[in-house]
């Protein structure tokens, strides 16, 4: 798989090879919202999760360490009542390595803050994908997009396995009829509109774009820096048709917030004119930035 092709090098290097799980997660947890004595255990959730989400096998490919996905779960836990049950707010982040670099990209970031979870002390995290639980069906369900967005930037549409493993999950949590899992009336920027849109043929070409900005492009940045703008160039003409064909601009919203920092950074040393492209087309595709697309202008 083309994931894999892209640590090969570094497997040649290494005489020992560590198979290792999918992930390497950090989990932080805020607590602070939350008072007396009978809830100290929570700190203990962290370990935990952490233990949940790197200590299970989530695919059929076998990793190497230095393959593993980096990513991050910062929780605030916002109430707790008298049968501890927990609200929660949650940002989560996938980072990426770029090829023939040391640095990474930050691939996605998601956010969450209609999270309500039942969880006493010395309870089990236990992996059950046929039986709905609101702690661990929320992990999965993050778990299973963070894999099929990182599989994305890989290859094209490399992620649809991962996604309809989500897509299953959310259905047993919308049958539950727990919070969070219904389709809420408004933008639907929450879980349902994500697996709705991220699974929809309409928006394909966003994922394809994907693919595009960080495997044609971004990897290849060092060492054909020219190429690989006009690669960046044509993911983000594709990603503004895709978004004047859809009604929902929550990908896109959630793409652009991980990168528009990274966006401006690729293009600043570019020629006038490419930069006045890229310009255009991010001011027309993401307003909510041009302050800082602004930067290539001048």
């Amino acid at each position: 798989m083309v994931r894999f092709l892209f640590f090969s090098l570094i497997g040649l290097i290494l005489p020992v090879i560590t198979l290792a799980q999918e992930f390497d997660c950090d989990v932080s947890i805020n607590d602070r919202q939350i008072s007396g004595s009978s809830y100290d255990y929570i700190s203990e959730l962290e370990t935990a999760l952490e233990n949940y989400i790197n200590g299970y096998r989530w695919t059929n490919d076998r990793y190497q360490d230095q393959e593993r996905i980096r990513c991050s779960w910062q929780i605030v836990l916002t109430g707790v009542d008298d049968n501890f049950n927990y609200t929660a707010e949650i940002a989560l982040t996938v980072r990426r390595p770029i090829y023939n670099t040391n640095r990474e990209s930050l691939a996605i970031l998601f956010s969450d803050n209609n999270w309500r979870f039942y969880y006493p002390q010395n309870k089990n995290l236990v992996h059950d994908e046929l039986q709905f639980d609101d702690l661990t069906s929320f992990v999965d369900f993050y778990v299973y997009m963070m894999l099929g967005y990182d599989y994305d930037t890989f290859s094209e549409l490399g992620g649809t396995q991962y996604y309809g493993q989500a897509q299953s999950v959310f259905e047993i949590g919308q049958n539950s009829g727990s919070q969070g899992w219904g389709r809420s009336i408004g933008a639907q920027r929450n879980r349902y509109g994500l697996i709705n849109d991220i699974t929809s043929p309409a928006y394909e070409d966003f994922r394809r774009a994907i693919y595009i900005y960080h495997r044609v492009g971004l990897d290849q940045f060092t060492m054909q820096p020219q190429e690989a703008r006009n690669e960046v160039l044509r993911s983000l003409e594709i990603i503004r048709e895709n978004k004047q064909l859809t009604n929902n601009n929550y990908l896109f919203d959630i793409f652009f917030s991980a990168k528009y920092t990274e966006i401006v950074a690729i293009f600043r040393d570019a020629d006038a004119e490419m930069r006045t492209r890229a310009y255009n087309i991010l001011s027309d595709v993401d307003p909510a930035h041009t302050s800082e697309y602004e930067k290539l202008q001048t």
